[in-house]
């Protein structure tokens, strides 16, 4: 399969390393200083760009990588809110492809499915709170990060007692999502029911940036030979 990267930070070098070792060829790398390779033969070559960079860059590199008929898979977060709706018209009615997910990490996928299941069992328990806690490396700035925000709303979606969620609060109609900036942790999420008998705890924590890497290089494998807006519930069915 013929991978463009869009992004070339730590994790781009990731993927590009893990996509090679499976046999792939990156035909085009773009990231700040290179912009105009968008118009290149090499870049429109592409069978998938995998993009990961920043929020207020994703829509406009997939608006790009569409008008040459490249297919996008994407870690970045951020956009949802602005560009959402027009995304999910591109890959509805545009017959645009993207793959988005806020974790790549098959881990993730697993505790995700773990997730949903366990709270549709405490939702018959309410002498049970719960809550959520991320840890990230200091250089991400941004909170809670995406997979917090998935694993919540998951959490809400199925527990008739959270409206929603939110940091920093001590109103119990409330999901609370707390964070930490420390190190160099690739990522920790630990998500704790607590009762006055005893406390329920699941945590996923991540060795390495390794697991999100593959996951993107899968999601690209997959997407290839799918269409439309795709996301980790279409590639792993739990």
């Amino acid at each position: 399969m013929k991978i463009a990267l869009i992004g070339y930070g730590k994790m781009g070098k990731m993927i590009e390393q893990i996509a090679l070792d499976r046999g792939h060829e990156i035909v085009s790398i773009i990231d700040i200083d290179n912009q105009e390779d968008f118009d290149s033969p090499a870049f429109a070559s592409a069978d998938v760009a995998i993009e990961f960079t920043a929020p207020q860059a994703a829509y406009g590199n997939y608006l790009k990588a569409w008008g040459k008929g490249v297919k996008v898979v994407s870690g970045s977060t951020g956009w949802m809110t602005e560009h959402g709706n027009e995304v999910r018209k591109a890959c509805s009615e545009g017959g645009k492809t993207l793959f988005w997910a806020s974790n790549f990490s098959i881990g993730v996928a697993i505790f995700s499915a773990v997730n949903r299941y366990l709270a549709k069992i405490m939702n018959q328990f309410p002498q049970y709170d719960v809550e959520m806690e991320e840890t990230h490396h200091v250089h991400k700035l941004d909170h809670p990060s995406g997979t917090a925000i998935t694993l919540a709303e998951e959490i809400v979606e199925n527990i008739d007692r959270k409206e929603a969620w939110k940091e920093d609060t001590t109103d119990k109609k409330y999901l609370r999502v707390d964070h930490i900036r420390r190190g160099e942790v690739p990522g920790i999420h630990t998500i704790r029911y607590d009762s006055d008998a005893d406390l329920i705890t699941i945590t996923h924590d991540a060795h390495s940036r390794k697991g999100f890497a593959l996951g993107a290089v899968l999601a690209a494998e997959y997407t290839k030979e799918h269409q439309g807006l795709l996301t980790i519930s279409d590639m792993f069915k739990f």
